[in-house]
Parts: C-alpha cells; structure tokens; sequence
C-alpha cells in the first residue's frame, strides 16, 4: 500500500495534472483489467476448487485446458473490439488536448497489450488460488511493489515522453508479473499445463460460466471506466486525473479486505461443493462482516481528515481529489460486503440471471449519470449515483442468493448489517464531534487517528463481533502476548 501511494505522488508530479488524467482515461483499461482479472480468476477456480475437492486431477488438468483456450478466445475478442470501435471513440469522441493526441494513441495501444497479456495469465492465478497459495501472492506483489519503484526511477532519469515512457513502462510491469504467476504454476502444478483435449459438454459449460461471468466484470469495468470517460466528455482530463487520485487511495486501502477474502474464497466454495451449506453460511457471514470492518478501520481516519492527507501525500492536488476520494471510499465500504456473496452466487454455476440483474443494474448508473452531467450538475454527482446504485446491487445480491441458495436475509441484516451501521454511526459520530472541536492540522490529525481507531476497535469488538468471536480474539492476543514474553 505504501508503495502504491507513493508512486501516485511522484507520477502525478512528472507527468502533470493533464497527462496523468490522459493515462487514466486512456490507459484505463489496464486499471479496470485488475476488476475484470479478479472476476475471471473467482470463475476458473470455481472448476478448479471443485475438482480439487473431488481429488480428480486428471479431470482438473483437461478443465485448465479448456479454461485457457477460453481464455484465449477472449483475448482476441477485446483485440478485435479495441482495436476497432474503441480507437474510433478515443480518436472522436473524448476530450484530449490537440497535441496530446497522437501520445493518447501509443498510450491506448500498450495498455490493450497489457491488458491481453494479464487475461490470458489468469488460468494460472486462479489454479494458485484454488490451491490456496497466499505465499506465492504474497511474493509476486512484493515483486510487483519493486517494479513499481523502479518505473518512478526510469521515469526521473529518462528524457523521452514522459506518458509514452510510463505507458510502455506499465506495460512491461504487467507482462513480468503475469508471467511469474505463469511460470510458477506451470513448475509447481501438473494441471497447469495445457494439453490437446476437447470435450464439447465441458466446453459449453465452462464457456456459458465463464461468459456470464465475464458479463458481470464488463458490467463493472463499463460502470467504473464509464464514469471516467463520462467526466472527460464533459470535463477536461483534471478531472480525470482527481477521479484516478481517488481511486488509487481507495484501492490501496481495499487491499486488506480483499486479502483476506482471496484467503477465504476457495473454502467457501469447497464447503458448497461439499454440501456444507451451514458452514458455507458462517463463513460468508464472518468475511462480509469481517471485510468490511478491515477497510472501514483504515477508512475511518482518511474520510475525516481526506484535504489534509491529500495536500501532505501530493505536491499538486487536482480539484475535486478530496470530495472524490471521500465519495470513492464510501462506494469501496459498501461494496465490501458483497465480496462473499459473489462468490457464493458463483459456487452455485446458475449465474445467468443473476448476473443480469446485478450487471444490468450497474450498467444502469451510467445513463443516470450521464443524465446528471447533462442538467449540469457538477463532476462529483455521480459518485452519489454510484453510491445509491451500489446500495441497490447489494439488494439483489441479496435476494438472488435468497432463491439460489436460501440465503437467510434477515439473519443476515441482524448479525452483518445491523452490527456495520451501528459501528459507524457511533464512530463517525465521535469523529464529526473531534473534527468540529479542533482547527485541520497535524495535532487534528493524530488526535482523530488515534481516536478512531480505539472508538472504531472497541465498537468492532463489543457490538461487531459475536460472543464466540469475541473469546477467540481474546484467546488469540493471549497467545500472542504469552510467545512475546522471555
């Protein structure tokens, strides 16, 4: 996360409010094929967590085989399409200054390169998952943290175009992390070479998931990377490069809950495959309450004091940054609730209607806001409309995995949502009042910090936790403190 937040600084420092705002509408693609990539990988080990339940390698090894050929198959199909209606639209249709336009172009191609080559790693991520290798990711995202550092390095002592350079940059960062997470599979895991087999059933089967569920990541790339183009349309790349600021902070602090659900995603489709439904249900309960308590404790302190993080961690804060970033965290919250319930809806296979309404209704944000923008509300409305539109999916999530799997809803509003807004109206509400006492500066900052995370870790503890999680909690800080002891 560190790492992340501080090659956002020195990025947006070299390449200018302007040309960073350009790379994040045009070279969007390569940020939204992080979303598209998660949603993949949970598709493949679906298949792969089943056989691996089944202890069925040789059934394992033709399902990969099959995956990649898929996979394969929708590279090329985002090829034809970029290089087709998504060229005529950036060379028409979006707001780029004259002489950046050619730049925009080279830009576009190496992000469709690197989003192609992280597409067709994804059958090897997703068999590193499902084999619940956290110490393997763990290795490729320190790797991934170094490259990083050393784009920031090239991009100081390199005179050559400064976008053009982190373009291509980017792009040789994203083909060595997808082959690492290639050539580690493929040495560590026999399945995960692909051999000459063909079966017309499986095809259609995994074909159809993988299809559906790759309508469901379209529908959340064309919500999110849909608001960014939206903005430049009727805005200029500033605005642009304020959203992706806002991003980038969110998705920094969303990591430590999506870790963790990574950690628990193959166990919750190994207990649905086994038939286990009660414990299949615990754990979903415990990671949605759990992912969201991760972000919201790391949140907490940022919503508050957003303007006086932002002007310390950035030289230069585009306009809107703060309100963005505030509004962007909000949707982040909300959204980690539903982080099991995917997965659940994808344990199940049956996940074509589903992913029409869930889809549909985020693909619905983009007219409302489009319709917004065009009665001349400002660039931040459609976060608001994010915001109601994320409420909405989180409702049909729910009742969708009510009919598929007989999902308890109002236990789940009393042990999950209950407890969450408790939690933070109590904490936002301390917070509201030590923010109002003291002037914005740095003895705000560390006062509110610290506050909210004791209000907001004891509120976790004795309204967000069950008795049973409370006493493994206390049982496991005794443990700790015992092996600290000489």
């Amino acid at each position: 996360m560190g790492v992340t937040l501080y090659t956002v600084r020195v990025v947006l420092n070299i390449l200018g409010e302007v040309d960073y705002g350009i790379y994040t509408v045009v070279g969007g693609v390569v940020t939204m094929s992080a979303f598209l990539s998660d949603t993949m990988t949970s598709a493949s080990q679906r298949f792969f967590s089943f056989e691996l339940g089944r202890s069925d390698f040789a059934r394992l090894n033709q399902v990969f085989s099959l995956s990649f050929i898929i996979y394969v198959g929708i590279a090329i199909l985002v090829i034809l399409l970029a290089e087709t209606v998504g060229l005529w639209f950036l060379n028409t249709k979006m707001t780029i200054p004259s002489e950046r336009m050619a730049t925009a172009n080279w830009v576009y191609q190496f992000s469709v390169f690197a989003f192609v080559a992280n597409v067709l790693s994804k059958p090897y991520n997703a068999a590193i998952i499902a084999r619940e290798n956290m110490q393997a990711f763990a290795y490729i995202s320190i790797l991934e943290a170094l490259l990083k550092l050393a784009i920031v390095y090239f991009l100081v002592i390199l005179s050559f175009d400064k976008l053009k350079l982190y373009a291509v940059l980017m792009f040789c960062v994203t083909v060595i992390v997808s082959f690492s997470f290639f050539l580690y599979a493929y040495k560590k895991y026999k399945e995960c070479k692909v051999i000459y087999y063909w079966d017309r059933k499986l095809f259609i089967t995994l074909g159809s998931y993988s299809g559906w569920s790759l309508l469901g990541a379209l529908s959340g790339i064309a919500e999110n990377q849909g608001r960014n183009i939206l903005l430049n349309v009727f805005f200029n790349p500033i605005v642009n490069a304020a959203e992706a600021i806002a991003f980038q902070v969110s998705n920094a602090l969303s990591q430590f809950a999506t870790s963790f659900h990574t950690a628990v995603k193959p166990q919750i489709i190994k207990y649905y495959a086994g038939n286990k439904t009660d414990l299949m249900m615990q754990l979903v309960f415990k990671s949605s309450k759990f992912s969201f308590f991760l972000l919201y404790i790391f949140s907490l302190p940022l919503i508050f004091e957003t303007n006086f993080v932002l002007n310390i961690w950035l030289k230069n804060v585009p306009d809107y940054a703060s309100l963005f970033t505030t509004l962007v965290i909000v949707v982040a919250l909300i959204n980690s609730l539903s982080y099991s319930m995917i997965t659940v809806a994808q344990a199940t296979g049956e996940i074509r209607n589903y992913q029409i309404w869930v889809g549909g209704t985020q693909l619905l944000s983009l007219p409302v806001s489009y319709w917004i923008l065009m009665l001349g509300y400002p660039p931040q409305s459609i976060m608001y409309v994010a915001i109601v539109f994320s409420v909405i999916a989180l409702c049909f999530r729910l009742m969708f995995l009510k009919k598929m799997v007989g999902f308890n809803i109002l236990k789940y509003s009393k042990q999950v949502l209950m407890r969450v807004v408790i939690i933070s109206v109590l904490s936002y509400g301390l917070l509201f009042f030590i923010v109002r006492v003291f002037q914005e500066g740095w003895i705000r900052f560390f006062t509110g910090g610290f506050v909210s995370i004791i209000v907001a870790g004891l509120s976790i503890f004795f309204v967000g936790l069950t008795t049973d999680e409370r006493v493994l909690v206390i049982h496991f800080l005794k443990a700790k403190l015992n092996r600290s002891k000489p």
